[in-house]
């Protein structure tokens, strides 16, 4: 009766609605109301949590959303936001690659130069690209960089821009910038005097120098950076560059612990002769900074590694980009005992069964491999894999290096070495595109 009673009393035209109806016709109140809802939280978000969406959006998106409103526009403009950036530098007739619009450009110089302070430039191959970056570094004069980059995605770029026109963009910034700890200027025409004003102006603060093919550069002028620059800890330079001068200076007491030492061994023109490091300088670097990871890149003759690896060194990752002999991947088994890493891209069409063998025996903390162009019995693989056991993280290896034999199949090898990692395993196949 009360049902009834309380029915009647609330009775009206909405009772004759169906209860689906009913329910459409709640949630489309509900999405009204949190539209308008959202509409007004949208309008006022604090300029701290714009800044934190803002981060996220590309900066083409980030310039649309800048026009919404005014506020949005002043979040756009805010300092945070432009203390990272990355100068796209490309010429439309000759790359694929997006370009950051002139008129951005002259906007940043004009109202954000001052708040820059990551800062990385990625040309494509042309000259043109490339003067356009100096362009741009010439009329930093407002700002304190922390970080520069200077990207060529391919060659030749910023040696192919005079080189005074290069020195003097790249001497504006460190003039201007007391506190530049990290600098990757890998293939341009940098020299020695710019180096020197590098280490006048940053000297405190440096803790990351790239400069890989850098022709100008002397090992003199290295050294000058490493004898001033204590707080270096991570170096990448050609092996020209290299010297038992420069690890003793970084093996000072003064200095910190290296981190992180690339050398590039590059070839270029057949039968080039290459200096020896001695055995000595190594070791000064291992009793000072005995965890550091040393990276060395060899592109050489098979005839030109006369020089290396004939005594103890503390390499940890090694890459051969090109062919290299039996000879030398024996003397690395018994003089890399911190190898870490190991790449072969090609050898030839003797087998290293004994080369690996010895190289899992000597090489102890070895727990990544890859091999491309070489030819390995499936047998003396599989030997190598079951003396390194699981601490081998990654092993790429082509299907086509693994040569049958009596003992174990292309279908059978997989297995075996599955059981000896752990883990499932597979040799690489090539693609047949």
């Amino acid at each position: 009766m009360k049902r009834m009673k309380g029915g009647e009393e609330g009775s009206d035209d909405s009772s004759c609605e169906s209860p689906a109806e009913v329910c459409k016709k709640v949630r489309k109140q509900l999405s009204e109301d949190s539209a308008e809802s959202l509409d007004c939280n949208w309008a006022r978000l604090p300029q701290e949590l714009l800044l934190h969406i803002f981060q996220y959006l590309p900066l083409l998106d980030r310039a649309y959303a800048s026009q919404v409103c005014r506020g949005w526009n002043q979040a756009f403009h805010m300092p945070e936001l432009w203390r990272c950036f990355e100068f796209e530098l490309n010429q439309p007739a000759s790359s694929y690659l997006k370009a950051t619009h002139p008129d951005l450009i002259k906007q940043i110089i004009k109202r954000h130069s001052n708040h820059l302070q990551y800062v990385s430039f990625k040309v494509d191959s042309s000259t043109e690209s490339a003067e356009a970056a100096c362009d741009i570094l010439s009329q930093l004069v407002n700002c304190s960089l922390k970080t520069l980059g200077l990207i060529s995605t391919a060659r030749p770029s910023f040696m192919e821009v005079p080189k005074s026109h290069f020195i003097s963009a790249l001497t504006v910034v460190f003039v201007n910038s007391k506190s530049l700890s990290s600098l990757k200027i890998d293939d341009t025409p940098v020299d020695d005097p710019s180096l020197k004003v590098l280490v006048a102006n940053n000297s405190d603060t440096l803790k990351l120098l790239k400069m890989s093919s850098c022709p100008h550069v002397s090992p003199a002028g290295i050294l000058c950076v490493a004898d001033q620059c204590h707080g270096l800890r991570e170096l990448a330079l050609n092996y020209h560059l290299l010297s038992d001068e420069l690890l003793l200076a970084l093996s000072s007491e003064k200095h910190v612990h290296l981190e992180h030492l690339r050398i590039d061994v590059v070839s270029e023109n057949p039968g080039q002769h290459f200096h020896t490091i001695k055995k000595s300088s190594w070791d000064a670097m291992m009793r000072h900074s005995p965890k550091f990871n040393l990276v060395m890149y060899f592109f050489l003759y098979e005839d030109e590694f006369g020089p290396f690896f004939n005594e103890e060194i503390p390499v940890t990752h090694l890459y051969f980009g090109r062919s290299v002999s039996k000879e030398v991947l024996g003397r690395v088994g018994l003089h890399c005992p911190r190898l870490v890493e190991l790449v072969v891209c090609a050898n030839g069409l003797r087998p290293l069964d004994e080369e690996l063998i010895r190289i899992a025996k000597h090489c102890t903390q070895l727990s990544a491999i890859g091999l491309g162009e070489c030819e390995v019995s499936c047998s003396a693989f599989v030997e190598f894999v079951k003396m390194c056991g699981r601490r081998l993280s990654q092993l790429s290896i082509m299907e086509e290096v693994l040569i049958p034999d009596h003992k174990y199949s292309l279908d059978e090898i997989h297995w075996e070495v599955s059981k000896h990692l752990g883990r499932v395993w597979f040799p690489d196949m090539m693609p047949t595109w």
